[in-house]
């Protein structure tokens, strides 16, 4: 890590702390009260500089190497808010579109998305088939004339009901073979016939953005398809595999965030002779959980080398998605157990954060397809007569 980037860091983590955190509630809550706070810490964080720092500056963003963003995005992962407050929510969408969007799309879509001023969602999963195989998926676009008639039921579509477009998933190509019978249509979320028929309540809450949403016979220009026809999976990778690197760094930011509050809490509460950081019990939670930290953040910095190279990262991508999603919880629910019955209160973030942290071993690929990934790719070098050597892999 570069002296600037070391600076960079700390100047977005002060940021954070100071301008993020104290309003990350109301943000949270939304409303005007929420907009209001919003808007305020995204015109700071552009007055600072630290805006949308992952993305390309051709798109509007801030043009730090990849390598280097890692590093940061580990601080923004400290708090849900502070990705939309410095512009990284879009990241995924952002590389999507600027990857294959025409220049129409990116001056209608895609550069008011990288500014702030528009917000996007994706609608990949629904709740009849099984989100972890997309094969399987029923909805359908096809071509009349110069649109597009789309008829689609997608669940977890979230931020749809904020949202200015949906990106859809959408079966166009039903006699390809299953890898090839899929596109990706843009599709603004004021078009007739698109429908939120409720946002999904979730471990317990109903005032989150998981949306589900309906498409009946809703009629698209067939210049907003996304890339060429059947090209649906290839731009759903493309989304997903660089949306686990940032999912896996992020985690790292709210786990070291309650590791800080677990330590804080065990120097400050005394209880039955002394303080819990005198205990033996407080203090393997305290080591283990630094540990388990240090070895996610050292597997993710890897993967995140090796996408930078180039080279095959699929097993360590996998890996990160599944370790880094368990170290997740397992230092949360630590931090909680400190906290006592403080700790699944709203009076700390520790019970959203455990919250978010189960979701983590579902989206972007559940853990038992990532760990069959693993061990499949592994063997297949057994086949080969060589031999898995996770220093060259």
């Amino acid at each position: 890590m570069s002296d600037e980037v070391k600076e960079l860091r700390a100047k977005v983590r002060d940021f954070i702390e100071r301008e993020v955190i104290p309003v990350e509630r109301a943000i949270e809550h939304g409303g005007e009260e929420g907009t209001r706070a919003l808007k305020k810490v995204q015109n700071l964080a552009k007055e600072q500089g630290i805006w949308a720092l992952g993305l390309p500056k051709d798109i509007g963003g801030g043009g730090l190497p990849f390598m280097d963003y890692v590093y940061i995005n580990e601080i923004v992962g400290r708090s849900e808010a502070a990705m939309f407050a410095l512009g990284t929510h879009t990241a995924q969408d952002g590389t999507m579109l600027n990857l294959y969007g025409t220049e129409e799309q990116k001056e209608k879509w895609l550069y008011p998305m990288v500014r702030g001023e528009i917000n996007p969602s994706v609608g990949l999963t629904e709740p009849e088939v099984a989100g972890s195989d997309p094969t399987l998926i029923k909805s359908t676009a096809v071509l009349d004339g110069d649109e597009w008639v789309i008829n689609a039921h997608k669940w977890f579509t979230t931020g749809a009901n904020k949202a200015a477009f949906t990106t859809m998933f959408c079966v166009t190509e039903p006699e390809e073979q299953r890898h090839k019978r899929a596109s990706m249509i843009i599709v603004p979320t004021d078009t007739p016939g698109y429908e939120i028929v409720r946002v999904v309540p979730t471990m317990g809450h109903e005032s989150g953005n998981h949306c589900e949403i309906r498409l009946t016979n809703v009629r698209v220009p067939k210049e907003n398809l996304l890339g060429n026809r059947g090209e649906g999976f290839i731009i759903a990778q493309k989304r997903l595999g660089p949306g686990r690197i940032y999912h896996s760094m992020r985690w790292l930011g709210q786990a070291q965030r309650a590791f800080d509050l677990m330590c804080e809490r065990a120097l400050n509460r005394y209880a039955h002779g002394s303080l819990l950081s005198d205990k033996q019990m407080i203090q393997k939670f305290i080591a283990d959980s630094a540990t388990e930290i240090q070895a996610a953040r050292l597997m993710t910095f890897e993967a995140a080398r090796k996408i930078d190279e180039g080279s095959d990262a699929r097993i360590d991508i996998a890996m990160i998605k599944v370790y880094g999603a368990q170290v997740l919880h397992n230092v949360i629910d630590r931090a909680i157990q400190v906290h006592g019955a403080l700790g699944v209160t709203g009076d700390t973030p520790l019970e959203k954060m455990y919250r978010e942290a189960r979701y983590a071993r579902i989206y972007d690929g559940p853990d038992e397809v990532h760990t069959a990934s693993i061990a499949k790719r592994i063997l297949r070098t057994y086949k080969n007569e060589s031999f898995w050597d996770p220093a060259n892999f």
